[in-house]
């Protein structure tokens, strides 16, 4: 594999310099010099008018590595408690693992969590590799990349799912790395190329206008992160047998660069939208940030959760851990009122996976109202205050 320059094609037009990112082609008495700093990327053949360069690549397929087997889930876990992730991805796991006639397991990182493992495996998991430790308690980086690696190379499962949390997102990549294998990260849809053995995994891209999928053909284990709630969670069943695996760590290579001094839990009136069954989301309509009091009035009459738009977090009005959308969070619930939200694509990969969609908007040409389940068109601070009243008055005659 490599590249190289016909001189008697070239005649130092430049035009190749222009195209190359790395800043490697210079061109020196005419003539295109191609520096070690090259990536054999290819766009500078695509500039060259005159076909002066010429990439080689050898075409040898590289071989899968053997002896990888079955399908792993990471169980995040919070103080203690499997992360309603996991579920999900067992449940996702099971149908990957039957593609590829193998088996499920999770892996479990904590501290006097054994009986959580059990419920894991009531959830469809064959095995559950468990690591107990204090330096485990709280999630850090170090340790867990270093524990998961080396699973990973003990074990050799063929895929590695994982939510794409604040957790998943910081410490999966590192583990993908350090393995050398590939990782696609928020994934919405997993399927098996059950020909040729292949993790299909899909994702969005160019800001959610196309849906891009991703295959990692000769590196093991496949590794993706999987939004939260796009996925059905695993059906339970006390019934289901399985086998808790305890692997134990030295102390000193859990050790870390940093440490956890405090846990502060973001304290809300409402429920956490990832787990709410109902929810008031505001956006860019609402015009001020005081007028989120009124989502909230909303939100706490229903028993909801307050959900916002990117906008409204980005101008400040609302905190991040609110954002519904592409670069928030994925959710699934019952019912879903967006109040005052156009519908840009990456708010509704966020949210279009509800059961009912209610969408309130002046605006009648608006995106949003294409994907609502019912759509109000009208001023929302007219509306809200209509629908609370109906609310209240309905709740007084029950």
């Amino acid at each position: 594999m490599g590249i190289k320059v016909i001189s008697e094609k070239c005649n130092g037009c430049k035009l190749c310099i222009k195209s190359c990112a790395y800043g490697a082609i210079e061109v020196i008495d005419k003539l295109a010099n191609i520096g070690g700093n090259c990536t054999l990327c290819g766009a500078c053949v695509e500039a060259c008018p005159r076909g002066a360069i010429l990439i080689t690549r050898d075409k040898k397929e590289r071989e899968i590595p053997e002896g990888y087997h079955g399908v792993w889930i990471f169980a995040e876990q919070h103080n203690g408690k499997i992360a309603s992730v996991a579920y999900e991805l067992l449940g996702e796991g099971k149908k990957l693992a039957s593609g590829l006639d193998g088996e499920l397991s999770a892996v479990l990182f904590g501290h006097e969590i054994e009986a959580e493992a059990q419920k894991l495996i009531a959830h469809g998991a064959n095995r559950v590799y468990l690591v107990e430790s204090p330096h485990l308690k709280d999630f850090n980086d170090d340790p867990y990349t270093y524990v998961l690696t080396e699973l990973i190379k003990q074990y050799k499962p063929e895929i590695v799912l994982a939510g794409a949390t604040a957790i998943g997102r910081s410490f999966i990549p590192k583990a993908a790395t350090r393995l050398k294998t590939g990782l696609t990260a928020d994934c919405t849809g997993l399927e098996i190329d059950k020909e040729k053995k292949l993790l299909l995994q899909t994702r969005p891209a160019f800001g959610g206008n196309i849906m891009a999928t991703i295959i990692c053909p000769a590196d093991r284990p496949q590794m993706a992160t999987v939004r939260h709630k796009v996925m059905d969670t695993a059906k339970r069943d006390d019934s289901h047998q399985g086998k808790v695996i305890r692997k134990d760590f030295d102390g000193k290579t859990l050790t870390s660069r940093t440490k956890v001094l405090k846990r502060v839990d973001e304290k809300e009136s409402t429920v956490n939208i990832v787990e709410a069954d109902i929810i008031v989301s505001g956006g860019r309509g609402l015009g001020d940030a005081k007028n989120f009091s009124l989502i909230r009035e909303l939100a706490t009459e229903l028993n909801g959760a307050v959900g916002a738009s990117r906008a409204t977090v980005d101008a400040g009005w609302i905190s991040y851990s609110h954002q519904v959308g592409q670069t928030g969070k994925t959710v699934k619930p019952r019912v879903y009122i967006a109040c005052g939200i156009s519908g840009a694509i990456q708010h509704l990969i966020g949210m279009q996976s509800s059961d009912i969609i209610v969408a309130i908007n002046k605006d009648p040409a608006a995106p949003i109202l294409k994907v609502a389940t019912y759509g109000i068109v009208g001023d929302l601070f007219e509306v809200i205050p209509e629908l609370l009243s109906q609310i209240r008055k309905r709740g007084r005659e029950d």
